[in-house]
């Protein structure tokens, strides 16, 4: 059974979403944690490409306690849908927004005076209480108050007309990162926050749900768990940095994780080509013997970006074929050689998991081009369709 699919869209190029994968890897994040740890799902960013919507309502059915997003768009969106788990806002919203935070029960960070006390106005405006979690900045050098304010902004908020504490966190900066500066980096601000927290509770305040745990601190930092966790990139069934599936093996800690994206299209036209000629624009490929090329309906527009080529490997048909030539707006094509079989509309799996026949994982693309899996899985816009398989 397949849904998601809006009954008007017909493109030959989709993102197929394995739901079942989604459950599994959230079962196998839970063996990495205490039984009482909850589970607070990022679904910003369109939840990593997946879809916001359908990936907060299976999370949900699973069991997770919080959901975070970005924007206050992407709150109202899953509040629309009828998602009812408590939503984080990890990033600053604009003063017009403040009201809607309010009306869409959304738990903003907060990490300074006048952002507190405006957003506790709009709430004894609208007649509501608001909760709210206090971010730290520990080394992060973003958003975030210092540690050593963290107790006299959680007492601002305890003293608040309209506000409640209902948590405390911060984030790592390089705890995917097994060089020893970094490791040393990451134990250093597990220190701050737990420092800061405890002078939160020195002056008698409940600093509500304490999290601070991301994909790579849920893996290598057991004592950063504390009573909330926040997986990003493993949740969508990728890896954070250098803490691969082979290392997690040979530390003793195997964690198999399925990676729930795959990007789908079809060969649209195949053509002969001979010796000699180019293809695509700016003639970086010649043909060095005769063959076929496959075109295929997918390009930059839709999140296979131009410095792809000439690393990815197209499977069709359970075989790879490199890409040719440079990736175009709205197309690509594949060295299909000579006597290769393929027909006009077989399918095409860009990339995804590779135990339903994709040559590359998001992974892959992203070491053979200088990123991380994140950007990859992001990149497949809306104009990819998606489908969802239960």
């Amino acid at each position: 059974m397949l849904f998601g699919y809006d009954g008007y869209t017909m493109r030959a190029t989709y993102a197929y979403i394995y739901l079942d994968n989604l459950r599994h890897n959230l079962a196998a994040i839970r063996t990495c944690i205490k039984p009482e740890t909850r589970i607070c799902v990022p679904v910003k960013a369109d939840a990593y490409g997946h879809g916001a919507v359908q990936t907060a309502r299976t999370a949900q059915e699973c069991g997770v306690s919080y959901l975070a997003v970005a924007a206050v768009s992407e709150g109202i969106e899953l509040r629309e849908a009828g998602i009812e788990l408590p939503i984080l806002l990890l990033s600053v919203p604009q003063p017009e927004e403040f009201a809607e935070i309010v009306s869409y029960a959304l738990m903003p960070a907060v990490f300074d005076a006048e952002f507190i006390d405006l957003l506790s106005e709009t709430a004894v405006r609208m007649k509501r209480r608001l909760p709210v979690h206090l971010k730290i900045d520990t080394g992060m050098g973003r958003i975030g108050c210092p540690a050593e304010e963290a107790a006299r902004l959680a007492e601002r908020i305890s003293k608040s007309a309209a506000l409640e504490l209902a948590g405390v966190f911060t984030h790592f900066a390089a705890a995917d990162s097994l060089v020893p500066a970094d490791e040393a980096y990451t134990h250093g601000q597990i220190e701050r926050f737990v420092q800061a927290v405890d002078s939160i509770r020195d002056r008698h305040i409940n600093p509500g749900i304490v999290h601070c745990a991301s994909s790579a601190a849920i893996l290598q930092y057991p004592e950063a768990q504390f009573d909330m966790v926040r997986p990003g990139i493993i949740v969508y069934g990728y890896y954070p940095g250098d803490i691969t599936e082979d290392y997690l093996q040979r530390a003793g800690r195997p964690l198999h994780l399925k990676p729930l994206l795959e990007v789908r299209s079809k060969i649209s036209a195949i053509k002969p080509i001979r010796a000699g000629e180019s293809i695509s624009y700016g003639r970086t490929w010649t043909a060095d013997s005769d063959g076929e090329i496959g075109v295929i309906p997918i390009g930059y527009a839709d999140g296979i970006i131009r410095r792809f080529a000439p690393d990815i490997r197209i499977s069709v048909n359970g075989r790879a074929y490199p890409v040719r030539g440079r990736i175009c707006m709205d197309q690509c094509m594949i060295d299909l050689g000579k006597n290769s079989g393929v027909s006009r509309w077989d399918d095409a799996i860009i990339f995804g998991p590779k135990e339903n026949g994709a040559a590359c994982s998001a992974e892959d693309l992203a070491q053979a081009t200088g990123t991380i899996s994140y950007e990859i899985l992001c990149g497949i816009n809306k104009r990819v369709p998606r489908v969802y398989i239960p």
